[in-house]
């Protein structure tokens, strides 16, 4: 029995060595895919692929031993990120290898092509080790698309082999997962033009699921050519301007990265940052003008500030983007940055809800609370959801994907909340900003009919002719800074003065409009009545004083009384005006009150002689205060040179508007006539009556 168990025993370890071994070799073995009959169709390189991380340019050979547990080398699926399957987070290079028999159909042709919908993010591909095709380039200046759309690449007339590739994925981001990476769909492999179907029938699907995006934006589109030639035309709306800019924001943004353009990823991601910035900020000023919270210069002041800080933080963290995050060295410093600058505009993006705060106390129209309420919704929403997706790889939370999901399709358009919200946001912009134009025009209007009545009441009060004074030539000029000035002149003859004198009146109402038009027709009308009772200048400008006490508001009134008779006598008072000129010299009164400050003002008279060829001018400060681009005043002395020239009205007048009119000037000269000498009177002044 003993020598026939030693047999046995020696059979057993001559027969179970090669036996293992034979197991192993068996396990070790590489699965290879077999695709018969491949002629006009296409078939998925589908099961498992052999997955490597690190790099090695020897895998890309069919020598290179990939035998699963030898040199580190294991199985992956083609159909999800290497992230998803045991290599969460993980950045760098990698290796897919896959065995492949390819059998064609009787008659078709030798050559067939390769499919690629997705990998992240540069690749390289090769056919037993030789080069047929790459996406993006690798380190150490990789560059990569934002947006990949599939790729074709021509094999040749491959049988058997080994298709390997070689992958680079960039660092992440603070918003991407862990559960990124490599390939996403098995590759396809065919005809040339099989896979050129393949690849058009999934451009028309992404087409296709993207009318609706397309659509929106096109709308978008159209509202900033129509805000900007809007704001163009009445620079004063800018509301038009913010709307202009927030609907622009989105069409930039389509051109970034939704167009499948071959931007850099770092191009178009560094680029978006601000753009996105510049929509939320567009939004806070649009919010400002329509919820009428613009009435408050602080809320102004620091919506402006937030407005920096938030573009700031956004524009930085574009910028940082721009780099080359591949040296591990600087990955982490900019990965830190990354996540700092994102939470800092992730903040500020929750500041219109601040904003419709704030405006609760106000009393706002039905359009306008939708308006807050949609950019509740909107702000709130997006704030949500890049928050819970900040730091998802290391908290592992999938909220942010959840959210960001389709809630439904409609013709192959997914309509994800986001898109819902945002879309409402847009309508409900386009309804307040219509009814804030609506109320503005309104407005606008109202005030275009003040200025029209305060522009045909001020042509009533400007004389249509001047009356001759006997023994004076006569010449006035009246031109308004504006289309109704608060300037005023009246010659009155005194009726029943043994002397044949004339009253002479000339000055400036503070402010513009039809409340200064009002305040010179009560001017002038008094005058007028008060011209029979009071022919003294210093007792008219008391009346005029004691009626408009208590009725400018705030407001005051410069006049100047003159009293003129044939024989050259002039007696003078003034109340604030600027002293009148007799040739190049300024007649020295006293300093007085204007009118309507003080309830009993008394003014002084001062007489004065003209003799033959005098040349007397009286003026509004708007001669003496012109400005020109220099920021340089008209001046006393530029006007004692004027002066001494003996200019008329007209010329006065011109003078100081070529060197820079600033406000309404008014100018009446006389000059006095040798005996015998007709006298003569020249008036200049605009139509301000309605066309």
């Amino acid at each position: 029995m003993l020598p026939r168990c030693l047999a046995i025993l020696a059979g057993l370890l001559l027969v179970l060595p090669s036996a293992v071994l034979s197991q192993n070799a068996a396990r070790s073995a590489p699965a290879v895919l077999n695709i018969d009959g491949l002629g006009k169709g296409a078939a998925p390189l589908d099961g498992p692929w052999q997955f490597h991380i690190g790099d090695n340019p020897a895998w890309a050979t069919p020598q290179a031993p990939d035998a699963t547990g030898t040199d580190g080398w294991e199985q992956l699926s083609p159909n999800a990120p290497w992230g998803a399957q045991g290599h969460p987070a993980y950045t760098g290079y990698a290796w897919y290898r896959k065995h492949v028999h390819i059998a064609p159909a009787p008659g078709a042709s030798s050559d067939f092509a390769l499919l690629i919908r997705r990998i992240d993010d540069a690749y390289e591909i090769y056919w037993n080790g030789r080069l047929v095709g790459h996406y993006g380039t690798m380190p150490p200046h990789p560059s990569y698309p934002y947006s990949q759309p599939s790729q074709t690449f021509g094999l040749g007339p491959v049988r058997d082999g080994v298709l390997a590739l070689r992958v680079w994925k960039g660092p992440l981001t603070s918003f991407d997962s862990d559960q990124l990476g490599g390939l996403y769909f098995a590759p396809l492999i065919g005809s040339s033009e099989a896979i050129a179907d393949r690849q058009d029938h999934g451009d028309y699907i992404w087409l296709r699921g993207r009318q609706f995006y397309f659509g929106e934006e096109s709308l978008y589109g159209l509202l900033v050519v129509l805000g900007l030639l809007a704001w163009f035309r009445n620079r004063s709306q800018r509301i038009l301007l913010w709307m202009a800019l927030f609907c622009g924001s989105p069409v930039i943004a389509l051109f970034l990265v939704g167009l499948r353009l071959p931007f850099s990823y770092s191009f178009a991601l560094g680029w978006l940052q601000p753009v996105l910035s510049l929509a939320d900020v567009s939004l806070w000023f649009l919010l400002l003008y329509l919820l009428k919270l613009d009435e408050s210069p602080r809320i102004v002041r620091f919506t402006r500030l937030l407005a920096i800080v938030g573009f700031s933080a956004a524009s930085l963290d574009g910028l940082i983007t721009l780099f080359d995050w591949s040296d591990p060295s600087v990955t982490r410093g900019f990965q830190t940055a990354d996540a700092i600058l994102t939470v800092v505009f992730t903040l500020c993006e929750s500041y219109p809800v601040a904003l419709v705060v704030m405006a609760l106390r106000k009393r706002l129209d039905s359009s306008r609370w939708l308006l807050a309420a949609a950019a509740c919704l909107s702000g709130m929403f997006s704030v949500v959801r890049i928050a819970v997706s900040q730091g998802s790889r290391f908290t592992h939370w999938t909220i942010g994907d959840k959210l960001g999901s389709p809630v439904f399709f409609l013709y192959g358009n997914g309509f994800t909340l986001q898109t819902i919200l945002n879309t409402f946001l847009l309508l409900a912009i386009i309804y307040s900003v219509y009814r804030y134009l609506r109320e503005s025009t309104r407005r606008q209007a109202a005030l275009e009919q003040e200025l029209q009545s305060a522009r045909e009441l001020q042509q009533v009060l400007i004389p249509e002719s001047l009356p001759e004074l006997p023994g004076y030539a006569v010449t006035s000029a009246y031109r308004p800074a504006q289309e109704v000035g608060g300037d005023f002149f009246q010659i009155l003859p005194l009726e029943g003065d043994s002397a044949g004198s004339t009253l002479i009146l000339v000055g400036d109402v503070s402010g513009k409009g039809l409340r200064a038009a009002m305040t010179v027709s009560l001017i002038v009308g008094a005058a007028r009545t008060l011209a029979k009772f009071a022919p003294r200048p210093a007792d008219m400008l008391a009346e005029l004083n004691a009626r408009l006490y208590g009725r400018m508001q705030g407001g005051f009134t410069t006049c100047l009384a003159l009293r003129l008779d044939p024989a050259g006598g002039c007696t003078v008072a003034s109340a604030g005006h600027p002293a009148p000129y007799v040739n190049q010299c300024e007649i020295a009164l006293p300093g007085t009150l204007p009118l309507g400050v003080a309830q009993n003002a008394q003014y002084s008279e001062k007489s004065i002689e003209l003799t033959e060829g005098d040349h007397l001018a009286l003026y509004t400060d708007g001669l003496l205060e012109a400005r020109n681009a220099k920021g340089e005043i008209f001046s006393f002395e530029r006007l004692d040179a004027l002066f001494a020239t003996h200019p008329s009205a007209a010329q006065a007048t011109e003078t100081a508007v070529n060197f820079g009119q600033d406000d309404d000037i008014t100018v009446l000269t006389l000059t006095r006539l040798a005996t015998g000498e007709r006298s003569t009177t020249r008036l200049s002044a605009p139509n301000l009556a309605p066309a």
